[in-house]
């Protein structure tokens, strides 16, 4: 039996996709998590072999992080991205964080199980058509600092807020969202967090 992890916020979600992996005769869940941050010792303590998660989730980390921290601490576990949102910068920083495979939640049942399967037998398994998406697109622009700015200026945010939130001068801040409207090809804070979101760069 194959030993599956499942972590997904939606708990409805969560149930269905673990109903559906059940109905395989040679998958089991066999631990289920709503929080990034209970990943690593959900996986340690059932024993599993695959983590499945979702990369929207509340708390201190996302799905992208949870399977960097993985990846770092059960290096023996693959990990399969599954995610509402197809998006390029997704999948890249998905492959950065080394999982395994990265499906969209639309795709079949059996495409998910089959996923599970060949993970295991150490393939890597990407939407083709994300993967084409990614390649034309490019990588992403934005250095992890101008991201964190954008990140924080996403809720309307004040300059003087955000550089103390973030430890930094107004200046700095001024400079780095400048420069992220700049590479995002914006025209204002506020479509360069949308196009960085809708790329999957935040």
């Amino acid at each position: 039996m194959i030993r599956v992890l499942l972590a997904e916020d939606q708990s409805m979600v969560r149930e269905a996709l673990a109903a559906l992996l059940g109905l395989e005769g040679d998958i089991e869940v066999v631990a289920q998590v709503a929080r990034g941050e209970d990943v690593v010792a959900a996986a340690r303590d059932a024993g599993a072999q695959v983590a499945l998660l979702d990369i929207e989730m509340p708390g201190a980390m996302t799905g992208l992080d949870a399977a960097a921290a993985v990846r770092a601490a059960l290096p023996q576990v693959r990990v399969v991205i599954v995610t509402t949102f197809g998006r390029p910068g997704y999948l890249r920083r998905a492959m950065e964080a080394g999982a395994d495979a990265f499906l969209v939640k639309d795709a079949p049942a059996g495409q998910l199980a089959e996923a599970v399967r060949r993970v295991l037998r150490g393939e890597k398994v990407i939407d083709p058509v994300l993967a084409a998406a990614a390649l034309s697109e490019g990588a992403d622009p934005l250095t992890p600092r101008e991201r964190d700015v954008l990140r924080a200026a996403a809720d309307g945010s004040l300059n003087a807020d955000i550089a103390r939130r973030l430890h930094l001068s107004e200046g700095t801040v001024r400079n780095y969202l400048s420069t992220a409207i700049q590479k995002t090809a914006a025209r204002n804070r506020a479509e360069a967090v949308r196009i960085a979101l809708e790329r999957g760069w935040l």
